[in-house]
């Protein structure tokens, strides 16, 4: 079993993984970009049995998303406000973490046969996309649940420079 934790700001809210994610999600919509204040969020998404608050009571704020139409809940510290997981009406089955929030940050694979860059097509300009890894200009699923085609670049590549 792996065990991992994590936590707000001022370390009222906490919460442990019991397993390694089912996939990584780099996010660059403008949901996500507005949600951390940076360029995109690294999501590392765990089955709901492997999640589990081990301490505090988060407060939450629902979105309603552009793209599915369904709701996306952040679950956040009421003391320092420290953004530490999301719940999906779209994906009731997982939970996406700020990958931030881990005590020790670095400890999942973003590898290309588990992580996704997705909503490509409105990253932010710099943004650096690696190669090997399935990249999506939108959603890796259609709203109907039918899986998109990745695009998986042989190099590198330049968000804003080359006209992506």
């Amino acid at each position: 079993m792996t065990i991992h934790e994590g936590g707000c700001l001022c370390g009222e809210l906490r919460f442990r993984t019991t397993a390694a994610p089912v996939r990584v999600s780099i996010c660059h919509c403008r949901f996500c970009q507005r949600n951390t204040g940076s360029a995109f969020m690294v999501e590392p998404i765990f089955a709901k049995p492997d999640f589990a608050l081990v301490a505090g009571a988060p407060r939450t704020f629902a979105v309603i998303s552009a793209g599915s139409g369904k709701r996306v809940t952040v679950h956040f510290c009421d003391a320092c406000g420290g953004r530490t997981h999301l719940s999906f009406e779209r994906f009731a089955e997982v939970v996406g973490v700020f990958a931030g929030c881990f005590d020790d940050p670095n400890w999942f694979a973003r590898s290309g046969n588990t992580a996704r860059h997705i909503f490509t097509s409105v990253a932010q300009r710099g943004t650096v996309l690696p190669p090997g890894v399935a990249t999506y200009p939108q959603h890796a699923l259609a709203n109907d649940g039918t899986p998109n085609a990745p695009i998986v670049l042989a190099s590198a590549c330049i968000v804003g420079s080359t006209g992506t």
